[in-house]
């Protein structure tokens, strides 16, 4: 990203209190621009013609028109502005739709500062972002769909088979930790290493998985058997 450029922020979300606590933290950010703000879907489709910002902040509960269908409308209309869903939903059918409408990230209203700063700058690069709690529900769902559709016999057990023919040991040992629902800093802590450190190997995982996100990457991992899930 260009340090010189700062980040454009439209913030929307019904809750006028929680609103201006988030654009409080967010103007502590020198890279980052609130330029509008507003409490409904509708006036986010303004907004966002009207000022073209990098960022759309979106609460998925607000009246007239909804966070998701404000993203479909806005992935479709503005598909460079990106969109970062802000929930108090963790459960995994309200994360998934809002993916497969076009959102590049969904927080939890319970995240940390350091979480929210980390999560627009990653988006707005063109990265992917789930808050941690999320990750680990979805992974749970998919641990427990494989449950059902695979059949084990008795006395026997599934054989876990780390990719080293793709990745190296330690973005192995990376992968497996995205799949435990660790985010970055959790993984530099396991780790030992440094938060930046981290993110040189997630980006490493993904272009050598060819996917997209951390959460792409963990379910392809899951599937090939390539992270322990017991």
């Amino acid at each position: 990203m260009n340090l010189d450029k700062k980040v454009s922020i439209v913030l929307i979300d019904d809750h006028k209190l929680f609103r201006e606590g988030v654009k409080r933290i967010l103007e502590f950010e020198p890279s980052f621009d609130v330029v509008a703000e507003g409490d409904d879907g509708i006036i986010a489709s303004k907004l966002v013609k009207e000022y073209n910002p990098d960022v759309v902040l979106m609460d998925i509960n607000m009246p007239n028109m909804n966070g998701v269908q404000a993203t479909a409308e806005l992935v479709r209309n503005h598909p460079k502005s990106k969109v970062i869903i802000l929930s108090i939903h963790d459960d995994e059918n309200y994360v998934t739709h809002a993916l497969k409408t076009g959102a590049q990230g969904y927080l939890l209203k319970e995240m940390d500062s350091n979480s929210l700063i980390e999560a627009i700058k990653v988006v707005s690069e063109g990265g992917s972002y789930l808050h941690p709690k999320v990750t680990n529900n979805l992974v749970q769902e998919y641990r427990r769909l494989a449950k059902e559709t695979v059949s084990v016999g008795i006395g026997s057990r599934i054989e876990y088979h780390r990719p080293l023919h793709l990745l190296t040991k330690r973005e192995c040992e990376v992968l497996q930790l995205l799949a435990d629902g660790k985010s970055n800093r959790a993984v530099a802590e396991a780790l030992y290493i440094s938060e930046k450190t981290v993110k040189n190997h997630v980006s490493n995982i993904l272009q050598k998985m060819n996917v997209n996100d951390r959460t792409q990457a963990v379910v392809s991992a899951i599937r090939k058997g390539w992270v322990e899930v017991l």
